[in-house]
């Protein structure tokens, strides 16, 4: 079986699969500063519930975006798995993509792994929105390429910056308010980081379509794409675990090679 990492800035992903049956999927806060053996004492507690032990995993593959846990994940890996995971570094694993950008090794792994798991679904002609810490538009052409995209602050981390520069506002809850104009200051608050966003998602997917000049299919993905979704008619799939599709493509990908 495959155990797969997606450890965002926010939050670290565990599944494991056999072959692409999901048989566990597990969710913790991002911290740098947790051990391979706290991870270790976590994770296989809630494989055990699944009936799940770590000798039945015989693979690991690991895409990260904060540097600072890449020791701890993969020695979690390496010393209860007894695998050393794939890592997805863009130069040193093949993607099965191209990269059209000024420069490819900035690119986050997470969205080039959305990217592979969108084509391959999908098609190409592609949006990619990703509902994180950051709000990401990520563009899949025609022939499967990653040709860039746009990073926005995410709808937590705008809510937080609202409460920490402002005396008077307090911290909010996301939801979909029934009208545009608040009546009082969290109403208005509500509606400001609701249907702001909204206007923002609708704005940036046409300004990219016009750009791109060709028409796109619009594919969202992280925590929120659910909520958003209610409240507009630009998104044309939710796809919650198009990153995890992505990771086990690339692992089956270099696996063949190797």
């Amino acid at each position: 079986m495959l155990l797969v990492i997606d450890s965002g800035n926010t939050n670290v992903v565990f599944a494991v699969y056999d072959g692409h049956e999901q048989k566990g999927y597990w969710r913790a806060t991002s911290d740098s500063k947790k051990t391979a053996d706290e991870y270790a004492v976590w994770l296989t507690q809630l494989m055990a519930l699944k009936g799940l032990e770590p000798k039945d995993i015989t693979g690991a593959i690991l895409a990260n975006v904060v540097p600072a846990s890449n020791y701890n994940l993969k020695t979690l890996c390496q010393s209860y798995f007894s695998c050393t995971p794939l890592m997805v570094e863009l130069g040193k694993i093949d993607l099965g993509l191209r990269v059209n950008i000024d420069h490819p090794e900035q690119a986050g792994a997470d969205r080039l792994v959305n990217a592979v798991a969108g084509y391959q679904r999908y098609g190409g002609n592609l949006i990619l929105i990703d509902f994180g810490t950051a709000t990401t538009f990520d563009i899949v052409g025609a022939d499967g390429a990653y040709e860039g995209g746009v990073i926005a602050p995410g709808v937590n981390l705008s809510i937080e910056a609202l409460y920490m520069a402002s005396a008077k506002l307090p911290r909010i809850d996301i939801k979909a308010p029934s009208q545009v104009i608040g009546k009082a200051t969290v109403p208005a608050m509500e509606s400001g980081i609701f249907w702001g966003y909204i206007s923002m998602v609708e704005g940036m997917v046409q300004r990219i379509r016009d750009e791109y000049g060709a028409p796109m299919k619009v594919i969202a993905t992280g925590g929120l794409a659910q909520l958003f979704d209610t409240a507009t008619d630009v998104i044309d799939h939710i796809d919650k675990d198009v990153t995890l599709r992505g990771l086990i493509a690339i692992y089956e990908l270099n696996s063949q090679k190797t």
